[in-house]
């Protein structure tokens, strides 16, 4: 899916962002990378590492907003990693991310001082929705955040509803993920590869007619009733801007 993130790194350095600081521990680099992928495209700074150790030595120099941590580490697991995260007197929300899903390991992971406990294998959607849950409580997303505007074009996260000039514009479910991640990062490039990885989750083996049927489908819509807002970039992406 486009290679690896640098574990120092975002995986994705044109995606980068100012918005909230997430750490993603998970020793399955797809995984990381899929994770801090659809994070950055919600607008949100990430870094990831791959043990536990690592984890904390992130933690030591850097103040996060939410940490995503997985239990099974190949050196110290999730638990004792939250433990003395905890211990320093961090206070950033942590969701554990794993592939148990016994009812003692949920309560063993939310009793250690876990804000969410999500099971492999998850949807992207609801991984970042969790997380911008648990930010919103800790107040670090404002209450409003899950509003997008492009100039006249505004796309309504909670309710599932988009406008332009007003009028609203009905969109499928896939065609509302590709708008919401072109609109998260309005006046950049979004590459094939990542929207690949943010809309459909999987690698199409390079074919491109996928995204093209749907990015001509959505500009049938969105830009039917005012100045063309969805620009190609040729052998590139796309990308959403003011006209």
């Amino acid at each position: 899916m486009g290679g690896m993130p640098n574990p120092d790194d975002t995986p994705s350095p044109n995606l980068r962002s100012a918005g909230p600081s997430v750490l993603v521990v998970d020793d399955e680099e797809n995984i990381t990378y899929l994770v801090a992928s659809a994070l950055q495209l919600a607008g949100m700074t990430v870094h990831t590492r791959g043990t536990g150790a690592e984890a904390l030595e992130a933690a030591t120099g850097h103040s996060y907003d939410a940490v995503i941590l997985d239990v099974m580490l190949p050196d110290l697991d999730g638990f004792e990693v939250l433990r003395r995260l905890r211990a320093r007197g961090m206070s950033a929300p942590v969701l554990f991310l794993t592939a148990r899903a016994q009812t003692v390991d949920r309560v063993r992971g939310l009793t250690a001082g876990g804000d969410d406990y999500i099971v492999k294998p998850f949807a992207l959607e609801e991984l970042v929705a969790r997380v911008q849950v648990a930010l919103r409580r800790q107040g670090v997303l404002p209450g409003s955040a899950g509003r997008l505007q492009v100039a006249d074009l505004v796309l309504d996260e909670d309710a599932h509803r988009v406008w332009r000039g007003g009028a609203e514009v009905h969109l499928t479910a896939t065609e509302f993920t590709l708008l919401r991640c072109l609109m998260a990062n309005a006046e950049r490039v979004v590459t094939r590869a990542q929207i690949l990885d943010h809309v459909w989750q999987y690698d199409f083996a390079g074919e491109s007619a996928i995204i093209e049927s749907f990015v001509s489908t959505l500009r049938k819509k969105v830009d039917a009733t005012g100045p063309k807002l969805i620009h190609t970039v040729r052998g590139v992406g796309y990308s959403i801007r003011e006209p």
